[in-house]
């Protein structure tokens, strides 16, 4: 029998009751294996109504008693990688040490909750009048949302809900709903850990749940990772609805290569970040900017190894690159292969038309690799999210830099050289959140935070870090006079206060 996925509201299973179901594919096979419900209205109310009710005492409990449930989660998160690993594989299709590596990156995140203690720690100034002290203090917002994508499905929420409910607030999660079976895993793991009922909520579905959660009265503020046209929608519509938004979108990452670099090394990082999970990274290498003579010899490095990929599906141990999530985003990232030509491309391996034997019915594509691609091609222009890396050539890296620069996206870049003046003042004149010297994917530590420019983000906080700390909670300051029983009555003044 297809496996049903429901939503978890109030610390249960709870089966969905709109009727309406979405298929959810083994990437691999094709085949629909489960099925998930879609929330209506009033089930998202049933989620925002759990997390409120939950937050009555879930945001006045102690520091401790949040970090130990926290620390409890973390051990069994460890203790269960695996089996959340498998279930990003079966839904997603990425390579099982590919979803491995996604979980440790999320336990990190669990990691910083558990010591969000000295994040929240607040700050005291005292007699800064005569028998007057001042103190500021961080608060939990209330209810907050989480909008989550499919390229991450665990990872992601664990970018937002571990600092949420470690800071006080509950939490109300809609994950993708093409993989959306990791999401109760978690759910699951979190009440084993001794969450309370209601802290932690999944509601599956569509655009109902989603405008739903951005206009409930009861959600305060709404975490969101996705596509820039969605990040768009989602930041404009919960901000006219007063929430606070963090709307993380899409990317075109460059990686600069300078006639310094090693060359063996750059194309052993390009390689790894264009076509690692299938290209389907906000944060994978899109575009490879080679500068001054190097553009021939780096290509021609690149092609012997993305040649060798091993392509499969992420349940055998031989796969490098498994299948993309949907037929429909295959074909899609074909269409920009298929057309590169007559866009001006040099077409060096065109992955389209792949199949593996055995599965010919999955979702597959094979590497594609375009060189002297003109800053007008779709494929340097769009987000392709699929494993096509595009190579661009200029004769200066002040060209270099205008042409990332003008890039309408500034999610992450990188710099490939052996000169460290060169890298410093990159580092200072790109126009990127986030930045990688030798480094392909500088997606940050837990401790530091995550978020783009441009329109790779929307909202002021990036997310996770003391960001996400201080995009959980609000700001308080208590100013405090005991006067001393000697005191003479001050008696009225209508004066504007002032400190002495």
């Amino acid at each position: 029998m297809t496996k049903i996925v429901n939503h978890w509201i109030g610390g249960k299973t709870v089966e969905g009751a709109s009727g309406t179901h979405g298929p959810v594919t083994n990437p691999a096979t094709g085949e629909v294996t489960t099925k998930v419900a879609f929330a209506s209205v009033e089930e998202v109310d049933a989620a925002v109504a759990a997390a409120k009710e939950a937050y009555l005492t879930w945001g006045q409990s102690s520091l401790a008693q949040r970090t130990s449930i926290l620390f409890k989660f973390r051990a069994l998160l460890d203790a269960n990688r695996d089996a959340i690993a498998e279930l990003i594989t079966a839904e997603h299709g990425k390579v099982h040490s590919d979803a491995l590596g996604e979980v440790a990156r999320g336990l990190e995140i669990v990691d910083l909750a558990c010591g969000i203690s000295v994040q929240l720690k607040g700050e005291l100034s005292t007699q800064v009048a005569s028998r007057v002290d001042v103190a500021s203090i961080r608060q939990p917002l209330g209810v907050v949302a989480g909008i989550t994508p499919f390229n991450f499905p665990a990872m992601v929420p664990m970018w937002m809900f571990p600092i949420a409910i470690a800071c006080g607030n509950t939490f109300v999660l809609k994950p993708s709903e093409k993989d959306p079976s990791a999401s109760l895993k978690i759910a699951e793991l979190l009440s084993e850990a001794g969450l309370p009922d209601g802290v932690f909520n999944v509601v599956h579905g569509d655009k109902v749940a989603v405008d739903r959660l951005l206009e409930h009265p009861d959600v305060k503020a709404v975490s969101f990772v996705g596509s820039t046209p969605i990040a768009r929608y989602i930041h404009t519509t919960a901000s006219a609805n007063g929430k606070r938004v963090q709307a993380l979108g899409g990317a075109k990452n460059h990686m600069l290569v300078l006639p310094d670099a090693d060359l063996d090394a750059a194309a052993d990082a390009a390689v790894s970040a264009a076509y690692g999970s299938a290209g389907e990274r906000c944060m994978a290498i899109s575009a490879v900017v080679a500068v001054g003579s190097i553009g021939d010899e780096l290509v021609e490095k690149i092609r012997e190894r993305a040649e060798k990929i091993k392509i499969g599906p992420g349940d055998d141990p031989a796969s490098e690159m498994g299948p993309l999530i949907t037929k429909v985003h295959r074909d899609k990232v074909a269409s920009y292969v298929e057309g590169a030509a007559a866009e001006g491309c040099e077409v060096i391996l065109d992955g389209t038309g792949y199949t593996v034997d055995g599965f010919e019915d999955g979702h597959w594509i094979g590497i594609s690799l375009l060189d002297k691609v003109p800053t007008s091609a779709k494929a340097y222009q769009d987000e392709i999210f699929g494993p096509v890396l595009t190579v661009l050539r200029t004769e200066t890296y002040e060209e270099a830099l205008d042409l990332i620069n003008a890039s309408p996206f500034g999610n992450g870049t990188a710099i490939f050289t052996r000169d460290g003046g060169a890298a410093r003042r990159f580092q200072l004149e790109v126009e990127a959140g986030m930045v990688g010297v030798n480094v392909p994917i500088p997606v940050p530590v837990g401790y530091h935070s995550f978020g783009g420019w441009k329109d790779s983000l929307f909202g002021d906080l990036h997310i996770y870090g003391n960001d996400g700390t201080h995009f959980y909670t609000r700001g308080k300051v208590v100013t405090t006079r005991w006067p001393d029983p000697a005191d003479a009555p001050a008696g009225v003044d209508l004066g504007f206060p002032r400190n002495h």
